[in-house]
């Protein structure tokens, strides 16, 4: 599982996927997120402003992310 390291109290999904390098523009994001791909804690998410905080636990193609 990779961490990845927030200066704010939290983050929205769509802007996690950019900022986390694993998509390259907010429309590759909202996609993504709209086709189901992305689990938070669980639970599949397609709110693309979905507020991240530290513990969250994100899952995209197989990998695991942590928000800290």
């Amino acid at each position: 599982m990779l961490e990845i390291k927030i200066d704010t109290e939290y983050i929205k999904l769509d802007q996690f996927l950019k900022f986390a390098g694993l998509v390259n523009t907010g429309g590759e994001a909202k996609n993504i997120i709209m086709e189901g791909r992305i689990t938070v804690n669980g639970s599949v998410e397609k709110a693309r402003g979905k507020k991240l905080r530290a513990d969250d636990i994100i899952e995209f193609e197989g990998h695991k992310y942590k928000i800290v």
